[in-house]
């Protein structure tokens, strides 16, 4: 199966899985709404794609991992609704759609994010085909990676380096915790799945490392190259918040050279597992060449 095929196929699973795990809650139906509404949204699906790409790779059909998958794509899709928010970066446009706060009102959507944060740690501790051990395993990075340690401490950071000139290495730290340890986790997730080793596990995360930094620097770009047509949000946000990005500190054309090396090691990376890894090597690509 090609990359394509593999996306359109699990793309699919994966909103499935999502509907119907939030439909099985007994809830108020204003906050299943209000869920549902930014899961049904679209997107790319990177994260949840990484996973199950790894999977795949490894060889293993592994009966819980679409469940993991759709409880990381839940955790991706509450930070985007609290992004948004007035409080933090006041955009009213995300993936092409009103913001959820715009449509369901500041309380609502933050309460919606909160639901979908703790709910994804409920699905991966009743994963009923996985040891216990790799079960902690993967709750443990998991709050690690979403939390203070990772996600929340780089959006923080995010926050209070607006309207300041940001050194390089710096940012580099804001983009790793805010968007790389999320999606780090998701292919270390499928490692642990996969079953695979200790050597492997640490050329999995050097993979996942350079790609989240070249994913988030391709984003730097497309705010300052794309439209809010083609990118399904406000385009120029950054520039408009003063915020630090790899354009405004290296130049365009910099940035471009820095995003070509984080892509290069990431497929360093993989060529250390010995491994044919088309999907991933594919994925790499395509987060490099994005337009969105």
């Amino acid at each position: 199966m090609n990359l394509t095929q593999f996306r359109k196929q699990y793309e699919t699973l994966i909103q499935n899985e999502m509907t119907s795990l939030i439909d099985s809650l007994a809830i108020p139906v204003s906050l299943k709404e209000a869920m549902q509404y930014s899961l049904q949204a679209g997107g790319k699906r990177i994260r949840p794609i990484l996973l199950l790409a790894v999977v795949e790779e490894f060889g293993i059909e592994h009966p819980d991992a679409l469940k993991v998958a759709a409880a990381i794509e839940m955790i991706h899709t509450y930070s985007l609704i609290h992004d948004d928010l007035p409080s933090m970066d006041d955009d009213d446009l995300r993936r092409g759609m009103p913001t959820n706060h715009v449509v369901f009102g500041e309380a609502l959507a933050i309460l919606a994010g909160d639901a979908l944060l703790t709910y994804s740690f409920g699905i991966v501790s009743r994963l009923e085909h996985i040891s216990s051990d790799d079960k902690i395993r993967l709750i443990d990075l998991m709050s690690v990676s979403s939390g203070a340690e990772g996600m929340v401490g780089g959006q923080v950071l995010d926050i209070e380096g607006e309207e300041k000139q940001l050194s390089l290495e710096e940012l580099e730290k804001v983009h790793r915790l805010k968007t790389g340890a999320l999606l780090t986790y998701s292919i270390l997730a499928g490692g642990i799945l996969a079953q695979a080793s200790a050597e492997e596990m640490m050329a999995l995360s050097r993979f996942g490392e350079h790609l989240g930094l070249a994913f988030q620097i391709q984003d730097d770009i497309l705010d300052v190259t794309g439209t809010s047509e083609e990118l399904g949000k406000t385009a120029g946000k950054d520039e408009s918040s003063e915020k630090s990005t790899y354009p405004s500190i290296l130049t365009l054309p910099k940035a471009k050279e820095k995003l070509d090396f984080h892509a290069s090691e990431a497929l360093k990376a993989l060529e250390s597992l010995n491994r044919e890894l088309p999907l991933l090597r594919g994925l790499t690509d395509l987060i490099v060449q994005r337009k969105n």
